[in-house]
């Protein structure tokens, strides 16, 4: 049977299916993903040690893993959209994979905490006995994390204006409340990175330091990915990719916008006001 023929055929099993789960085809984007991501802590690895080409290595492998991800993404939409394999079910499902995403990623700063704490309720003798160690100044809270703040809060409400409006079908809504979303966004990475230029410390000064800037640097990361994820729902809303009842796609976005305000504000507080205390 030839490859036209077996096209058909699985076209016409689709359209008689008796289940609303999508059962997707062959892909090479996942391993070919994984391949790349290994590549990418390779390279990471030979970066930090200063191996020779370690930064180019590590940045192809970064446009590769970017790559595979856009295909393997292009592939979804595809399926969303146009295929109609989503259906309600499918929808749950990807509601759920979204919430243990996020509830892993609460894991993983929830790590990051723990080892604060344990720093700064009991403070080492090797650091002075005291928090924040000895010759450390701390940044001022009220100066540029307040503003981070009030940017981050306010790009809170303006992606919750976004779903009520794609909820109530206003499209000019839709698209002035996400394009300030996106915007809130870039001037709070741009406000992230002014702050590191300026700030009276280095990630290699004492255990103050390395969690400030791991904590906050990788909060950053997902403050460029949440926004990044925001444009590509920005995109498929021009594009007429949702509707009042088919969005799950901005849903996800929008969840992990809220997520990314919450540990803000986490960080806001434990670490600028009462860490720097």
């Amino acid at each position: 049977m030839n490859n036209v023929l077996k096209k058909r055929l699985n076209y016409n099993l689709r359209r008689h299916e008796q289940h609303p789960f999508h059962l997707v085809d062959t892909s090479p984007w996942p391993l070919m993903t994984s391949l790349s991501l290994f590549s990418l802590c390779l390279s990471f690895i030979m970066y930090f040690h200063f191996f020779s080409s370690g930064t180019f290595y590590f940045v192809e492998s970064l446009l590769i893993l970017c790559f595979y991800l856009c295909r393997w993404f292009v592939d979804i939409i595809m399926e969303a959209t146009y295929e109609g394999h989503h259906t309600l079910k499918v929808q749950q499902g990807i509601r759920m994979g979204m919430c243990l995403f996020i509830v892993s990623e609460i894991m993983f700063f929830f790590s990051f905490f723990w080892a604060f704490f344990h720093a700064s309720l009991a403070p080492s003798v090797d650091i002075g006995g005291i928090w924040p160690p000895l010759k450390v100044e701390a940044l001022d809270p009220w100066g540029l994390p307040l503003l981070n703040t009030i940017i981050l809060l306010s790009s809170g409400i303006t992606i919750t204006w976004a779903h009520r409006a794609i909820l109530s079908s206003d499209r000019d809504g839709v698209t002035n409340s996400l394009l300030a979303t996106v915007g809130y966004g870039l001037f709070f990475t741009s406000i992230q990175y002014y702050e590191y230029a300026v700030a009276p410390f280095s990630i290699n000064d004492s255990i103050f330091g390395s969690l400030f800037f791991m904590l906050t640097g990788f909060h950053g990361i997902h403050v460029l990915v949440g926004t990044i994820f925001l444009v590509v729902c920005l995109i498929r809303h021009l594009n007429y990719h949702f509707t009042s009842s088919h969005h799950v796609g901005f849903e996800a976005a929008a969840w992990y916008w809220h997520f990314v305000d919450a540990v803000w504000l986490f960080l806001f507080v434990v670490i600028y006001i009462w860490g720097s205390n």
